[in-house]
């Protein structure tokens, strides 16, 4: 009886193998995923003054730390989040007044951090720009709105440097004016990116 219950030893191993091969084709897939690091990663925002007395205003440096993100090589993937609270105003030129002045303006009237506290990013499709190089086309999440965006690409030993160009009001976000709009920020804002990988 327990021989009639039993497998053959033929379908025993069939059944090893495709057990195997599902295993084995798990781990690879996996791992052509890796996480960004952020300790190694840095990711800016350039935004630009602009009006009749531009002279007398600011362009803007913005350091946008990455809370995580991950790429997946070989499918030319990339998918990364930041903490809206977590952007910080550099400007070096700016007075540490001028400069706290600024964070707060961007924390609440430009970010509105408290409402929406997450930036996200994930790529859609990518279009080779030669070699080493690539459009990655993607939806960036942004003051609650998503919007298409491109963004340029190049990677060398495994680090992935580019940028793209956004503007605020395609995300519902009126550029700050002061002094009757005479200084004024541009609309659109430049982003730039230089990614590691955890090994």
């Amino acid at each position: 009886m327990l021989a009639q219950r039993s497998f053959p030893s033929g379908r025993v191993l069939q059944a090893a193998i495709l057990c195997a091969a599902a295993i084995l084709w798990t781990l690879s897939a996996s791992a052509q995923t890796r996480a960004i690091d952020p300790a190694k990663s840095t990711m800016t925002v350039r935004v630009y003054k602009s009006g009749v007395f531009s002279a007398f205003g600011h362009d803007h440096e913005i350091a946008a730390p990455i809370a995580r993100g991950s790429v997946d090589e070989k499918a030319r993937r990339v998918e990364l989040r930041v903490n809206s609270a977590a952007l910080k105003v550099q400007d070096p030129n700016a007075s540490e007044k001028d400069r706290a002045e600024i964070q707060k303006t961007m924390q609440t009237e430009v970010l509105e951090a408290e409402r929406y506290p997450e930036i996200a990013f994930h790529s859609t499709a990518v279009d080779p720009a030669g070699e080493g190089a690539w459009t990655v086309h993607g939806e960036l999440t942004l003051h609650g709105q998503t919007r298409p965006v491109a963004v340029q690409v190049r990677e060398s030993n495994g680090r992935f440097t580019g940028s793209a160009r956004v503007k605020q009001s395609d995300f519902g976000i009126q550029p700050v004016k002061v002094a009757g709009g005479t200084v004024k920020v541009k609309d659109e804002v430049r982003i730039e990116f230089d990614l590691n990988l955890q090994r």
